[in-house]
């Protein structure tokens, strides 16, 4: 992790701005720049800073203060996004981050799927480096930024039906009927997903649970080499969606992992529906190329979605794992 405190200082002049853009974007600088941080890019990181700075907006106005009376009637409020992040700030001054999270992480997780997935993985981001390095107060504070954006955006999906499912997770994710029609935005095409494969629904132990949700995103980012054609951004969230759940479960109790594994199931396999290619193409593997060149090939390029992908890619740097952040590269627009 980054221990020069360039990290701080990008969160710090991040957190002037807001979770969103336009009305309907995600920001995903402060989850950029931790994966800069993390794969050793600190001194890149208000470089690529300055560049997405034009996707920035400031931070939004709030309505009225969230309550541990009013709270309910606030969750999935876009419009309270400042309202939420202010509660959350409040509750990490007053309580120690792991409480906090253990008490809205099984309240937020039934609603994990509006923004696009986006909001848990900034929750994933900000939790990873508090795990990893010093409590400050811009990780603080990040982490306030992520849960209340993720209230704000909290979306469940409508119940589905179960379809049959595969023992392993790329065998599930194989399964995947994609929706019968493919056109509109994340909401529209989520409203779609009537029914998904059966896959580790049967787990109850917490041990194993952490062991398929790893199953779940090396399998997710594997397909990605192969299946990121369907769509080259949204279908980066089925394998990063997942992986913020996994990075999140040290910091949570036991008890929440297996929740957390089939709500990450959903996400994953609700993206691969949703974004799809009609057909895979064929695998071409990355070469003699080392993990600290993909993650300088994917610095370089500077899409987010590149960045966060290759993030997770190194979570494994197996073959097919850097194919997977290669192909990205590959198919994404560079930032510029």
């Amino acid at each position: 992790m980054d221990t020069t405190g360039t990290l701080d200082e990008a969160l710090q002049r991040l957190h002037v701005s807001g979770p969103e853009r336009l009305g309907r974007l995600t920001n995903h600088a402060p989850m950029a720049v931790e994966a800069l941080a993390a794969n050793g890019q600190a001194s890149a990181v208000h470089r690529w800073l300055d560049l997405y700075a034009a996707k920035l907006e400031e931070f939004p106005a709030g309505l009225e203060p969230v309550t541990e009376t009013n709270w309910r009637s606030a969750l999935g409020d876009p419009r309270r996004a400042a309202d939420w992040i202010g509660y959350f700030g409040r509750e990490l001054e007053e309580h120690p981050w792991r409480e906090v999270l253990t008490v809205w992480w099984p309240r937020l997780l039934p609603g994990m799927y509006g923004g696009s997935t986006h909001p848990v993985i900034r929750v994933g981001h900000a939790v990873r480096t508090l795990l990893a390095g010093e409590e400050t107060g811009p990780r603080l504070t990040e982490l306030a930024h992520g849960l209340g954006y993720w209230a704000a955006r909290h979306h469940p999906m409508t119940e589905l039906m179960p379809a049959p499912g595969a023992d392993s997770a790329a065998a599930a994710l194989d399964a995947v009927t994609p929706v019968g029609e493919r056109e509109g935005g994340f909401p529209a095409r989520l409203g779609r997903v009537r029914s998904l494969p059966v896959w580790a629904a049967a787990v109850t132990d917490p041990a194993e649970a952490r062991s398929r949700l790893t199953e779940l995103v090396r399998a997710a980012t594997h397909r990605y080499a192969t299946h990121g054609h369907g769509e080259e951004t949204m279908l980066v969230h089925a394998a990063t969606a997942p992986n913020a759940a996994l990075r999140t479960l040290p910091a949570l109790p036991a008890a929440l992992w297996v929740p957390s594994l089939h709500a990450a199931w959903t996400a994953s396999a609700a993206v691969t529906a949703m974004y799809a290619p009609d057909a895979p193409a064929a695998y071409v593997p990355p070469g003699r190329i080392t993990p600290e060149e993909v993650v300088e090939r994917a610095r370089a390029h500077g899409d987010e979605h590149v960045i966060k992908l290759t993030d997770t890619a190194m979570d494994f740097g197996d073959e097919r794992a850097l194919a997977a952040a290669l192909r990205a590269i590959e198919l994404s627009e560079p930032l510029r």
